[in-house]
């Protein structure tokens, strides 16, 4: 089985990070609790809100993301057991494209650089199961599609929902 997998919201923590920076920037104590069903710059004032894509342009964002629990440990097994790619959008933002391939070597080295597709736009992958939390990458999908939650599509109902890398595990393990 072809198995894709995201980065960002799936296997790194980008939403913690948005928050994070801006609370430390603003001195806030934004919550992720607050922002659910949102985007964490939909839940800033209007004027910060430019501030928060400004993260995406920082040195060390993509390469200081935590991994989403249990991810690392699944995954491991998941490879084991399938062709595992990692497909995510790396063309957008100048630092991503390195940031995501030496994050990639750090957490998840088993991984390797040959079943990593850092690409500008998902619509190319044909294979059996794609893992993502945009429901925009999904719905092109020819494949399974599996919604992977994240604050900002708990909203989202028309795609398999995976809420942890458990319920991934027993899905496909």
């Amino acid at each position: 089985m072809i198995l894709f997998v995201d980065m960002d919201e799936v296997m790194a923590d980008t939403y913690t990070a948005h928050i994070e920076h801006y609370n430390d920037r603003f001195k806030e104590s934004l919550t992720k609790e607050e922002c659910m069903g949102f985007e964490v710059w939909q839940k800033v004032p209007a004027e910060r809100k430019d501030t928060i894509w400004e993260h995406y342009y920082k040195d060390g964002f993509f390469r200081n993301l935590r991994p989403i629990q249990d991810s690392i440990e699944i995954l491991g097994e998941l490879n084991k057991k399938h062709s595992v790619y990692v497909a995510s959008a790396a063309m957008q933002f100048p630092n991503s494209l390195l940031e995501k391939h030496q994050w990639l070597d750090e957490h998840f080295p088993f991984i390797h650089w040959r079943n990593r597709i850092l690409c500008g736009d998902k619509k190319i992958l044909r294979g059996d199961i794609l893992i993502d939390d945009r429901s925009h990458n999904l719905e092109n999908f020819q494949g399974r599609s599996m919604i992977f939650t994240s604050p900002h599509n708990i909203h989202t109902n028309h795609f398999e929902r995976m809420n942890s890398w458990q319920e991934i595990a027993k899905e496909l393990l």
